[in-house]
């Protein structure tokens, strides 16, 4: 094989494994003349940005046990602002919005909360939602749960054990499917498959045995003191 053969090929293997995998990423400050936006570029920035939703993206399908593209959602970018806004951030039309105000006003470790946040908003890009069907709750607490995985996981979070319903949400159905997961690794991953296409409570049950009712009432049982 000639060199230039031998590089026409590798651009080929390059382009083919590009065309599974690469996913493009943008980011865009539409807030740098805020006190927030100025500050996400002196400690945050673009590139680190960029980084981060790659490497949020791998650990999400990692976690989600799709490593072949048929697996996943089929998107092909995924877009980053900062907005002069109120709120954290939220997710929607594979757009992720961040609240410059937010990363003003934070007083702790910004990069790592900001890393979090960007862990949790990916997983709404990539995660099913069982077609509108599945709680918001469990919606929400899948996403802090991949946060939870990484460990970005703030420290105001609630412990193991707390809230009082196991759709209540981000860090309290987090933990309580961290629970679930031990009890059968990969449970969380099997429970996003399930919800490509609908959802019921059932999943539970066909995954782990039990009611998601009962799962609580075990998971609380064990926490409590």
């Amino acid at each position: 094989m000639s060199p230039h053969t031998l590089i026409l090929s590798l651009l080929v293997t390059l382009a083919t494994i590009q065309g599974n995998y690469a996913v493009e990423y943008t980011v865009t400050n539409t807030a740098g003349s805020t006190a927030g936006g100025a500050r996400f570029s002196a400690e945050i920035g673009e590139d680190y940005s960029l980084q981060t939703l790659s490497a949020a993206t791998d650990f999400i399908w990692r976690l989600f046990q799709q490593p072949n593209a048929e697996d996943r959602k089929n998107v092909q970018k995924v877009s980053l602002f900062i907005d002069d806004m109120d709120g954290v951030a939220y997710a929607s039309n594979n757009e992720i919005h961040v609240s410059a105000r937010y990363i003003g006003g934070y007083s702790g470790d910004l990069k790592r909360e900001y890393t979090g946040v960007i862990y949790h908003e990916m997983t709404h890009i990539w995660q099913w939602n069982g077609n509108g069907q599945a709680p918001g709750g469990l919606i929400e607490g899948i996403a802090d749960f991949v946060r939870l995985k990484a460990n970005y996981a703030p420290s105001h979070w609630v412990q193991p054990g707390q809230g009082d319903r196991w759709d209540q949400g981000y860090d309290v159905t987090a933990r309580f499917l961290d629970y679930c997961n031990d009890l059968r690794n990969g449970f969380v991953a099997e429970l996003n498959k399930k919800m490509k296409d609908g959802y019921s409570d059932q999943f539970f049950v066909d995954l782990l045995g039990k009611s998601v009712d009962q799962l609580w009432s075990d998971y609380k049982a064990k926490y409590a003191k």
